[in-house]
């Protein structure tokens, strides 16, 4: 499966990605497009994960990877919550409308 690509090159959009899971960690509940809540879902998670071994070399690749307030976050507020869980940390709910200007398809996106 070929990565989605946003009309963007790899440098901008790595920052967007970023922003878009920074902004989700924050939240912890945010709208957005289907494709964007697709695959900020695979990132999340996979942080989520490597969250979840509370060791301080998670914790470095967390703020490598993430801005420092969402890495802290992520680390001492969201992954504890999901250490007995298997995996499946965020839920996409489609909605009904889509936006106004292109038509993209709306989906909501948050912590289970």
């Amino acid at each position: 499966m070929m990565p989605r690509k946003f009309r963007k090159l790899r440098g901008p959009r790595k920052s967007f990605l970023k922003t878009l899971a920074n902004n989700l960690i924050m939240k912890e509940k945010m709208q957005t497009t289907d494709a964007r809540a697709r695959e900020i879902r695979v990132r999340v998670e996979k942080l989520v994960t490597l969250a979840k071994k509370q060791n301080l070399a998670s914790l470095r690749l967390l703020l490598s990877r993430l801005p420092k307030s969402s890495a802290m976050k992520l680390y001492y507020e969201i992954a504890p919550r999901y250490q007995e869980r298997a995996g499946g940390y965020l839920r996409i709910t489609k909605m009904a409308n889509r936006r106004k200007r292109d038509a993209a398809k709306q989906s909501i996106i948050e912590f289970v």
